[in-house]
């Protein structure tokens, strides 16, 4: 109860009208004079206008593709592109048993049970793969043309 005592502003207020009611030579030219800048900051901040409507922004579009290629040369760009996405997942692989490698050094100097985290971690990538199937079986049935999937699977169109 005494924390809202202590914060109440009505004794302040009070005690400001009370100052203010009393008969000053100068009590309406400083009432004016301390109003002024604000009623100057808030005049010129609510005329602010906007008649025209923003300019609309130009979009360049960027194509590092010739626009006039033949379907052989698409088709060549993407098996280019597809065996360096394959050399790159290849090195990932490499890097990726190393350090398997690696740990299971390092775990059979610590005298850990190696064999049996591996199968550990096996079962966890393989639970990880067939999620990513699954997701992808379901993109494939969902979002793209029906009976897309059986035709991935076949690798025909």
């Amino acid at each position: 109860m005494s924390r809202l005592q202590r914060y109440n502003p009505g004794p302040g207020v009070a005690d400001l009208w009370e100052y203010f009611r009393r008969p000053q030579p100068y009590r309406w030219p400083i009432l004016i004079a301390s109003t002024l800048p604000m009623v100057l900051i808030l005049a010129w901040a609510t005329s602010e206008t906007a008649l025209v409507e923003p300019e609309r922004p130009k979009v360049t579009y960027i194509s590092t593709l010739a626009a006039d290629r033949s379907d052989e040369e698409i088709m060549a760009s993407n098996i280019a592109n597809q065996e360096k996405q394959d050399a790159r997942r290849a090195e990932l692989e490499a890097v990726e048993a190393r350090k398997r490698e690696l740990y299971r050094a390092l775990g059979a100097a610590s005298g850990m049970d190696v064999e049996a985290m591996e199968r550990q971690a096996a079962e966890e990538r393989a639970h990880e793969e067939a999620a990513a199937a699954a997701k992808r079986q379901e993109v494939l049935e969902t979002r793209v043309v029906p009976g897309a999937a059986d035709a991935a699977e076949r690798g025909t169109d």
